[in-house]
Formats: structure tokens, C-alpha cells, sequence
């Protein structure tokens, strides 16, 4: 991602592929609050989210969301009453090409709640899509080697799972809003 063509205080739409290249899922929009060499980062806040399905969903509750352009998975924040969920989708790494921030979606995703412990979801549907699109040996490898770097980060509680980092990007973008 060059953080020349996204910048701060405005809004962008985010847009998950599968590896066949359809469209999985589709965010309208997200408040970019950081835009820089190592990440992108904005809130989602009642968010309309389209899935491939045709179905059509807002989202509940504010969201600070990481994209990354050199790692292989994406982190949703969510600030709710019983305190800070994360929802991490093992993906490709994120790019924005001027209409979206883009990524491949691997099917395997890591919740992790408030406490710090974490569960590893989808491993089925990753089983089934990795045979039926052909993801091949060398992809799965480093998909799970992503999946371990990701759980070796939620265990260190290292950025973006710093309960105080999330505050204070929410400050900044209530401060900006």
C-alpha cells in the first residue's frame, strides 16, 4: 500500500476476494484514521457489509481495523460493553488500488476475546476451499506459518492486541469525526 494514495480523514470502501477471485464480502466504508508504509488503519462504525450471498448487514459497534501490505492477515477491533473482541481473518496481504482496500480472504479466522484467549474458526471451510480453488502446498504453508506469527502476536499482546493502543486510536478518531 502507498500511503500516498489513501491518506487520513477520509473514507474507503474495503473489498474481501476468495482465491477464484470472486467477491466474498464488501464493507461501505471505513474512516481512515493512519495511513502509512506498514498499515492502514480505520474505523468501521454501523457499517453496511454486503456478502456475496446478496445478504446485507450493518455492523453493531465501532471497529478499528488493521490492513497490512506485507503480512497475511487483517485484524478487526471491536469496541463493545463487555470490552474489546478481535476478529483476525487470515488473508493476503492488503493493497488499495484508489477504489478499495483489497485482499484475498483464506477462510481460516482466529476470535479472540476480551481476556486475550483465542480460538481458531472456519478449519472446514479452509479444507474444503483449499481442494476445491486448488491452493496448493506452497500457499497453505505459509498461510499457517501467517496463522502462528498471528498467534504468536496475540499472545504478546503486541500491536493491534494492546487494549490501550485500540483506546487511543479511538480517541484520535472521535477527536477527528
Amino acid at each position: 500500500m502507498d500511503e500516498m494514495d489513501v491518506r487520513e480523514k477520509e473514507y474507503v470502501y474495503i473489498q474481501s476476494y476468495k482465491h477464484d477471485g470472486s467477491l466474498h464480502r464488501t464493507w461501505a466504508k471505513g474512516f481512515v484514521i493512519e495511513a502509512n508504509a506498514s498499515r492502514i488503519v480505520l474505523v468501521t462504525n454501523r457499517a453496511l457489509v454486503s456478502e456475496a450471498d446478496g445478504r446485507k448487514w450493518v455492523t453493531r459497534e465501532p471497529a478499528i481495523c488493521f490492513f497490512y501490505p506485507d503480512l497475511w492477515f487483517n485484524v478487526i477491533s471491536m469496541i463493545r460493553k463487555t470490552g474489546i473482541h478481535y476478529y483476525c481473518n487470515i488473508a493476503s496481504p492488503s493493497l488499495y488500488d484508489g477504489e478499495a482496500i483489497k485482499n484475498i480472504d483464506y477462510d481460516l479466522d482466529v476470535k479472540v476475546s476480551p481476556q486475550g484467549k483465542w480460538t481458531i474458526l472456519d478449519e472446514d471451510e479452509y479444507a474444503l476451499h483449499a481442494k476445491k480453488m486448488q491452493y496448493g502446498s506452497k500457499l497453505d504453508a505459509v498461510l499457517h506459518h501467517e496463522m502462528a506469527q498471528l498467534i504468536a502476536r496475540i499472545e504478546k499482546q503486541e500491536s493491534p492486541f494492546c487494549h490501550d493502543e485500540i483506546m487511543e486510536l479511538y480517541e484520535r478518531y472521535l477527536d477527528m469525526v
